[in-house]
């Protein structure tokens, strides 16, 4: 081959080369990562406990992708319990079949086992987290994704000189998922957290802790992104650090319109994106974080653990015997302290971040969420105290999981008798549903596997009403799948005459989870343009597991880009005969599964 031939083939090579380049940027980079789930002693609060946790770290392994890239994740099973793995806030598109909640979109990978989940970003920038979603083993199987701006792209403000991740988490006594079991079969109080931690780690305050509080170097005059995650299990929480303002400049990897604060309240299932000034006088300053207890003002019995870290400034200067504690950070009951940032979010709304907000609703939906009681009989519990257990409902309706297989499989493979189509647009009675008495007879709820079918492009406005039954509290709701504008909240009763003409169609923020007030409402709109199965639920764990919760099911469109993917070849294997997995029906009629499982 002579001279020009080789530059001619290797101009062409070259050539290639950037294609495949361009290719990359636009479909994103692919990134592989290892989760072995293990069980591992750990010492916290001066007990040594086994903890199943990813990896052997709480938390677990940081996520780090750009803006439009694909996650493979091969999760190994070795612990003894089946686990499952969902992307929180990862919308997934067509690709339910990686969401993770168990027996919603899969069943458990047993122990010995392995699957490899698919996760695909798409529009989502910022921070998000990664959790187990099979009964309470998300305590400590938990860590974050870090989504950076696509490549050649940058923040939507001042770029930070460094960053941080900071996580919420919950500590539990001994085998509390054996406790919790034996709670769920016998309608007992479902088990209390004796602690939280930043970072793993209960900090300051905590027995036998003081010398693993997690600590954070910060140099004066520069400014840190710090990525908050609320991983608690069940707590809303109150944050700050003392001495400090911060600014909040994203939510639920979506950029905001910076809000600037002393303290914040993170429902359980968020995470902020804030920035950090290092500009207070050379120290120590703890971060420290306390829960939000909505409920019952004269009840007592939760978590008041305060957990702490440390910000230490770099220099010279005398270390202090104890750092300053922030006097921003509300006391567990400041309801009005909450209260705040229910309206304080909005998006931001410009040429490079846009908004989308559906304006010609096609499903209006009114939802109570509450607390509930259910009867015994035709369930697996064995109540002590009777014939009547707590649960929680939503429209009435106590959710639960349909064993021995996932309601994705059932509606893509058309198994009859896992779920019904019936689930209310409406409650099933209007009171008033904020009234500080209210009878005895409104408390008793209806057991059921009931989803609601939306058809694809179906533009989607609820409110969620929350109600004073039973002492009820501030529900953060969470929806799998898809983002959700929060376009109006308010208290007492919504007034759908009234309210609407407030509600903000401009910049209304966009979130994955956000929280209905005690005795208020949120209203959201999304348009269900992700065909699939998509769970929701409010996230704090003991609400969800006694029922506040249920299913989206979105049908296809009318293309393959608009209809849901095949299934990944190793699905985690169901109890459902061979047979019934046979034939593919995308159950567009909406009622191939009318039979209640029940």
């Amino acid at each position: 081959m002579n001279f020009k031939n080789k530059e001619c083939l290797l101009n062409f090579i070259g050539f290639l080369f950037l294609v495949a380049q361009c290719l990359s940027m636009v479909k994103g980079e692919v990134h592989y990562y290892e989760f072995v789930l293990a069980e591992k002693n750990f010492t916290k609060l001066c007990n040594t406990t086994s903890k199943l946790v990813v990896n052997d770290s709480i938390p677990g392994p940081v996520i780090r992708v750009h803006k439009g890239d694909t996650v493979y994740v091969n999760v190994h099973n070795q612990g003894y319990y089946g686990v499952t793995i969902h992307w929180h806030g990862v919308k997934q598109p067509r690709n339910p079949w990686s969401d993770g909640p168990e027996y919603i979109t899969q069943c458990p990978i047993e122990p010995g086992s392995n699957f490899t989940y698919e996760v695909i970003f798409s529009t989502e920038e910022g921070t998000l987290w990664w959790h187990a979603h099979s009964d309470w083993t998300r305590a400590y199987v938990y860590g974050a994704i870090v989504i950076l701006p696509t490549i050649g792209t940058t923040y939507p403000f001042p770029k930070p000189d460094d960053e941080d991740i900071i996580i919420l988490g919950s500590l539990y006594s001994g085998n509390f998922e054996a406790v919790l079991d034996d709670d769920l079969l016998y309608g007992n109080d479902l088990p209390h957290s004796i602690g939280y931690t930043i970072n793993g780690e209960p900090g300051d305050f905590g027995l036998c802790s003081k010398e693993t509080t997690y600590r954070r170097v910060v140099d004066h005059g520069k400014t840190y992104l710090l990525r908050l995650v609320n991983s608690v299990v069940a707590a809303n929480m109150f944050f700050a650090i003392a001495e400090h303002n911060f600014t909040i400049v994203g939510i639920d990897a979506s950029y905001i319109k910076p809000i600037t604060t002393s303290y914040i309240l993170i429902s359980a299932g968020q995470t902020m994106d804030i920035l950090l000034t290092a500009n207070q006088t050379l120290g120590h300053y703890y971060i420290a974080a306390r829960q939000f207890w909505s409920q019952e003002v004269d009840l007592n019995n939760f978590d008041e653990f305060n957990v702490t870290a440390i910000i230490e400034y770099r220099g010279n200067y005398t270390i202090p015997l104890s750092p300053s504690f922030p006097s921003k950070l509300p006391s567990y009951k400041d309801i009005a302290a909450a209260m705040k940032y229910s309206t304080l979010f909005r998006s931001l709304a410009s040429k490079d971040h846009p908004i989308n907000v559906p304006l010609n609703i096609t499903t209006r939906m009114y939802i109570t969420v509450s607390m509930a009681n259910i009867e015994c009989k035709n369930t697996t519990c064995m109540a002590t105290g009777g014939e009547i257990i707590i649960a929680t409902s939503v429209n009435n309706i106590s959710w639960t999981n349909p064993v021995p297989t996932d309601i994705l499989l059932a509606y893509y493979r058309n198994i009859s008798g896992v779920y019904t189509t019936d689930f209310p647009d409406q409650p099933p009675y209007y009171y008033n549903f904020t009234s500080s008495e209210l009878p005895d007879s409104l408390e008793l709820a209806d057991v059921g596997t009931r989803v609601k079918v939306l058809n694809y492009n179906e533009a989607v406005e609820i409110v969620f009403q929350g109600t004073n039954m039973l002492g009820n509290g501030y529900h953060p709701m969470h929806l799998h799948g898809h983002s959700f504008y929060v376009v109006g909240s308010g208290y007492g009763n919504y007034n759908n005459e009234t309210e609407p003409k407030n509600f903000n169609l401009v910049d209304p923020v966009l979130v994955n989870t956000f929280g209905v007030p005690k005795n208020g409402w949120v209203a959201i709109r999304f348009v269900a343009n992700n065909p699939g199965v998509w769970f929701w639920h409010c996230h704090v764990d003991r609400h969800m597991t006694w029922g506040m919760a249920a299913v989206f099911i979105v049908k296809n469109g009318g293309t393959t880009e608009t209809s849901i993917r095949k299934p990944p070849p190793h699905l985690p294997p169901c109890n459902v005969p061979l047979k019934s997995r046979v034939q593919n029906n995308d159950g567009s009629d909406g009622k191939e599964n009318q039979t209640n499982f029940i």
